[in-house]
C-alpha cells in the first residue's frame, strides 16, 4: 500500500459494482473546492456513460470555483434518468476531493451500499481560524476515517494530493481519484483510459495516465492490506513553532491580484513586472489563503520549523 495512503473500512470486501442496465440509475456525487478539478471528474464520467448509450443527467454548481468556493457535481446515468440531481441518501458513490467537503456531503450517500472515496487533502478556510497567529487552533472537522467507516458501507481515505505531488503535478489528484472510481463502476479499463486522455491537456497525458494507474493500484493494494484506524492527516500541533515561507512561481502568475487583495495581513503586492511578491514576510502567518485562492497554483506556502524548536527536538 502507498505509505501516504490508508483505507478506512471493510478491507476484506469486494468493491461494489453498479449495473447501469438496471431500472434504477447510478448516482455519483463529486464534491470538492474550487480549482481541484471536480468538473473534470464529472465530465469524464458523463462522457463514458454516454458512450455506452446510457441516458445521462449532470448538474453542477461552481460559482466561485476559482476562489476556493465549494464545487459539486451530480452525475446520474442509466436506461432512463428523469432528474439531474441526487436526493439525500441516494448517492451510490461519493467522490470527495477535500476531506471536510466529503464529510459535509456524507448524508447524501446510501447508508447500506454506498461507496465513499475521499482525498485526505485538508483545505481550511480563513474563517475557520480562531486566531491568525502561527500555530493557532482551527475550526476544522475532527472526524477520523474510523468514525466515517462506521457510517457507510465501504469507505476509502486516500492521500491523492500527495501521490500526485510525487508524480510532479498536484493537479492530477483528481485523476488519481478517477482511477480509484474506475474500480467501482462497470466500465472497461481501456474505455476509462481513452476518456481520461481525451479530457486532460495533451501535454499532461503522461502524468495523468500515471495518476490514473496509481489510483487503481491503490485500491487493489488497500483491499489486500490491513485496515488503518485513522486515515485523516493530523494537523500541525499548535505548540510547534514554525516560520512561513512563500514559494512563488513567476511563470505561473497571471497578475490577477486575488492573493494581494485578499491577504489578511497585506503581505503581498505586484512588483514592476506585475508578479506577486512577498513584501512583508514578518507579517505572514502562513494561513495559506493566497495558496488556496490562486487559480494558477503559482503560490506554495511552506511552514518551516523554527531552528530553536528543531534543536530542542534533537
Amino acid at each position: 500500500m502507498n505509505e501516504q495512503s490508508s483505507i478506512a473500512v471493510n478491507a476484506d470486501s469486494e468493491p461494489v459494482a453498479f449495473n447501469a442496465a438496471l431500472a434504477e440509475p447510478t448516482n455519483v456525487l463529486i464534491v470538492g473546492v474550487g480549482g481541484q478539478g471536480v468538473i473534470l471528474v464529472s465530465k469524464v464520467l458523463a462522457s463514458l456513460a454516454q458512450a455506452h448509450g446510457y441516458e445521462v443527467k449532470q448538474s453542477e454548481v461552481h460559482g466561485m470555483a476559482k476562489r476556493g468556493g465549494t464545487v459539486f457535481s451530480h452525475v446520474r446515468f442509466g436506461p432512463r434518468v428523469w432528474s439531474p440531481t441526487i436526493a439525500k441518501g441516494e448517492a451510490d458513490v461519493l467522490i470527495a476531493l477535500e476531506w471536510a467537503e466529503g464529510l459535509r456531503w456524507l448524508p447524501h450517500l446510501k447508508r447500506d451500499t454506498g461507496v465513499f472515496i475521499c482525498d485526505t487533502k485538508r483545505i481550511v478556510p480563513p474563517f475557520a481560524c480562531l486566531s491568525r497567529r502561527p500555530g493557532a487552533p482551527m475550526r476544522y472537522s475532527t472526524e477520523t476515517a474510523e468514525q466515517v467507516a462506521a457510517y457507510v458501507s465501504e469507505a476509502y481515505a486516500i492521500d491523492a494530493t500527495k501521490m500526485a505531488e510525487e508524480l510532479g503535478n498536484e493537479r492530477a489528484a483528481n485523476v488519481v481519484l478517477l482511477g480509484a472510481l474506475s474500480t467501482v463502476l462497470e466500465f472497461a479499463l481501456p474505455e476509462w483510459e481513452r476518456t481520461v486522455t481525451a479530457f486532460v491537456p495533451k501535454k499532461t497525458i503522461a502524468v495523468n495516465s500515471a495518476a490514473f494507474e496509481l489510483g487503481r493500484n491503490w485500491i487493489a493494494e488497500a483491499k489486500s492490506g490491513p485496515a488503518t484506524a485513522d486515515a485523516a492527516p493530523a494537523p500541525m500541533p499548535a505548540h510547534t513553532p514554525y516560520q512561513p515561507r512563500l514559494e512563488i512561481t513567476d511563470a505561473w502568475c497571471k497578475s490577477c491580484e486575488i492573493c494581494v487583495k485578499l491577504c489578511p495581513e497585506r503581505c503581498l503586492t505586484l512588483n514592476a513586472d506585475r508578479i506577486a511578491t512577498l513584501v512583508a514576510p514578518e507579517k505572514c502567518t502562513g494561513c495559506r489563503l493566497c495558496e488556496w485562492l490562486c487559480p494558477d497554483f503559482a503560490i506554495r506556502v511552506h511552514l518551516d520549523p523554527e531552528a530553536p524548536a528543531m534543536e530542542a527536538a534533537q
